[in-house]
């Protein structure tokens, strides 16, 4: 599946995007394989609550189930102004 980061997520993993080979079940078993990678995934998701995941362009959990699906982006929180 392909993987995207956005904002900060992206400056500390140094990638806008990436194909991800995985056996995850869920969104975040897929932060957990990614955060075991080396230090830079672990520091991006250190703190899911600054995080908000979309699969396949639709905002979901991080519970859910990642069955299907083509493409997980990551990207912080987004505010009006």
């Amino acid at each position: 599946m392909d993987v995207l980061y956005f904002a900060w997520v992206r400056e500390r993993i140094g990638l806008p995007k990436e194909r991800v080979e995985t056996n995850a079940a869920t969104v975040s078993d897929l932060v957990a394989e990614l955060s075991a990678r080396e230090d830079r995934y672990a520091a991006a998701f250190a703190d899911v609550s600054a995080l908000r995941v979309a699969l396949d362009q639709e905002l979901s959990d991080f519970d859910a189930s990642l069955a299907g699906v083509r493409e997980v982006a990551f990207f912080p929180p987004m505010t009006g102004g």
